[in-house]
């Protein structure tokens, strides 16, 4: 977490939101004092955080381990921002971001737990695609799915942490931030013109 209070975003809908949103996570847990990460799609309902890895991810028995407790980090759209931008003398560069931090308890899930993450995972993502007809686990050949879902283990996290960081300049004045925006709008990636958007909004 950024220290600056000023950047702290609390808000659990703005946040929920960016985790809907991107749907992937960075997942953090520490073993033998050394950290293990991986990737990995995630639902977010309420205080609880579903996913899953492979098997075979250096992090899975990790967190299968009693009484494992785990980070789990999204991030939003990024820009880098020019200290030329914002119109002020003895400025520095700076990075503009958003991510969402998620800490908790985590627990394995039984196969019924893995099968129903998967068809809730292939649902949320499936629907942003229509027309498209949905993709389930029906269109596959009958004991396929089952036998790949040998290959994963789920995992649910209770949030006893969630918190992120909003950082859009909010400590520099408004002519600042409004010239820096529009320098961002200029930019050519969609993560800048993003975060032009995000600092404009009151």
């Amino acid at each position: 977490m950024h220290p600056a209070r000023l950047f702290h975003q609390t808000d659990a809908a703005a946040l929920a939101a960016l985790v809907a949103g991107r749907g992937l996570a960075l997942i953090v847990g520490v073993a033998a004092g050394r950290p293990a990460v991986a990737h990995a799609p995630v639902l977010l309902e309420g205080r609880r955080l579903r996913f899953h890895l492979s098997r075979g991810n250096a992090l899975t028995p990790v967190l299968a381990a009693e009484g494992a407790t785990a980070l789990a980090v999204v991030a939003g759209p990024d820009a880098y921002v020019s200290p030329d931008w914002f119109g002020l003398d003895d400025q520095v560069p700076t990075w503009n971001y958003l991510s969402v931090e998620m800490e908790g308890p985590v627990t394995a899930l039984d196969d019924a737990g893995a099968a129903t993450l998967l068809d809730d995972l292939s649902a949320r993502f499936e629907a942003p695609l229509a027309p498209k007809p949905p993709w389930t686990r029906h269109k596959m050949t009958p004991g396929r799915f089952e036998a790949l879902l040998g290959g994963i283990v789920a995992f649910e996290m209770t949030l006893e942490r969630f918190e992120g960081v909003w950082k859009l300049s909010q400590n520099k004045p408004a002519e600042a931030i409004a010239a820096a925006a529009a320098a961002l709008e200029d930019r050519p990636d969609p993560g800048s013109r993003d975060i032009a958007r995000l600092m404009r909004q009151p």
